[in-house]
């Protein structure tokens, strides 16, 4: 039975009106049925799928990947590995940004730290952030 507004939809699924439009319009929420008067109109069912869609994205899976795991969710012939699938490269995907940005964390820790010793107090145009990031462009550029 479809006898949810889309302002209830949003408040119990946690997911702002716009959102919910924006799901419909891409095809990861089906199109709402619609009253007499245009007014979209929503089932338990369309609650469940976007509570999942939610969390979906509350993990950072991307709407590509959503849309994957939405396709294995209504396809009963599909197998759980196929998700785990997805799973697994967004896991990998995430490890890689951690990585990173340990290595980022690392580099302005010792920016900082060259900052402190070197210019603490000093004139902000020779303060040696500026001189490190410029080295680091260059360094990067060649």
């Amino acid at each position: 039975m479809h006898d949810l507004r889309i302002g209830l939809l949003a408040k119990q699924t946690g997911t702002s009106t716009p959102t919910i439009r924006f799901y419909e319009e891409i095809g990861l929420l089906p199109e709402a049925c619609r009253q007499e008067g245009g007014q979209r109109r929503y089932s338990q069912k369309d609650v469940r799928r976007l509570q999942l869609i939610r969390r979906c994205r509350d993990f950072g899976f991307s709407v590509e990947q959503v849309r994957q795991l939405m396709a294995i969710y209504d396809s009963p012939d599909s197998a759980c590995n196929d998700a785990a699938q997805i799973a697994q490269q967004h896991l990998e995907a995430i490890q890689e940004k951690i990585d990173e940005l340990t290595v980022l964390r690392s580099q302005i820790s010792e920016l900082v730290l060259r900052c402190e010793t070197s210019c603490a107090g000093g004139s902000g145009p020779r303060c040696t952030v500026f001189d490190d990031s410029a080295q680091l462009t260059k360094s990067r550029s060649k």
